[in-house]
């Protein structure tokens, strides 16, 4: 009679006690066999912290408008941030974009697949633009609060809590803005009388020092990472290539943009993006 009491109290202790292993290690920062570490961070106090979520930025909009009225900066040469002073005759078209109506525009891809580079071949159109004529310009680096790019004046103002290297992308997009449509434009060399999709998604990366040498956009369907990133996602497929950068889209195609104007320029987001393969820089 002994014995089974003995044996009773045995069976009661052991079970009170085996399952204080699994809190023990929990408890202690340790990881449960067969389990995983837990989710949450410590804070200096000692407290459970949610991990921080990934910042991603939008890739679509509800509505077209892209308007903004708030502080704009400017970075100087010399490295200075500087309020922005809107010049009094305020136009960012060049008279390249003269040249946009020369193809029989294509909402689609921002262009004609026939139309040909300015001055670049025999048969040009008379007063035609040549290569020497036209080109990528630099624009004044514009800089706004916050983490969202904005549409000012025709260019795109990098969000100055973006990384360095995401502002360099739009300032390299900002380049290119008044240039026509050209197909095969920005693939022979970055630099071109005028860009077709491909070669303005690439003229931005290269100005940011990620792309050595430009892509078409079937190669843009492999590049880089897979799915959205966190400030950069190019959409591409084998007849179409385009990108968002904090919150505005570079495109050669007006599709869902109010302005219908062809070319290389900053447009309001799509309110989706169906039928394209999504990729990003890595760590972008």
């Amino acid at each position: 009679m002994r014995v089974r009491t003995l044996s009773l109290v045995f069976c009661s202790l052991s079970f009170l006690v085996i399952p204080a292993t699994p809190a023990l290690a929990v408890a202690t920062g340790g990881v449960v066999a067969g389990g995983s570490a837990p989710s949450t961070s410590k804070t200096p106090t000692g407290a459970s912290a949610p991990t921080p979520a990934i910042h991603t930025d939008p890739v679509t909009a509800r509505t077209p408008n892209i308007t903004y009225k708030g502080p704009v900066y400017e970075k100087t040469a010399s490295g200075q941030v500087v309020p922005y002073q809107v010049p009094s005759s305020a136009s960012t078209s060049t008279s390249a974009s003269a040249a946009t109506s020369t193809a029989q525009a294509n909402p689609l891809t921002g262009g004609s697949p026939v139309a040909a580079a300015p001055g670049a071949a025999p048969g040009a159109a008379p007063g035609a633009l040549t290569l020497s004529e036209v080109g990528p310009t630099a624009k004044p680096e514009l800089l706004v609060p916050g983490a969202t790019a904005r549409y000012v004046d025709g260019l795109a103002a990098a969000p100055i809590s973006a990384p360095a290297v995401v502002q360099e992308i739009i300032w390299a997009g900002d380049e290119l803005i008044g240039l026509p449509y050209i197909y095969g434009g920005g693939h022979g060399s970055f630099i071109s009388p005028g860009y077709d999709c491909s070669g303005t998604v690439s003229f931005a990366l290269h100005g940011a020092g990620l792309l050595a040498t430009p892509e078409d956009s079937s190669e843009f369907e492999v590049w880089g990472s897979h799915g959205l990133g966190r400030w950069v996602t190019i959409f591409s497929n084998p007849g179409h290539a385009y990108m968002t950068v904090a919150g505005l889209r570079l495109d050669t195609s007006s599709a869902d943009d109010p302005s219908n104007e062809q070319g290389p320029r900053w447009r309001p987001l799509r309110p989706g993006n169906p039928g394209f393969v999504v990729r990003h820089p890595l760590g972008l």
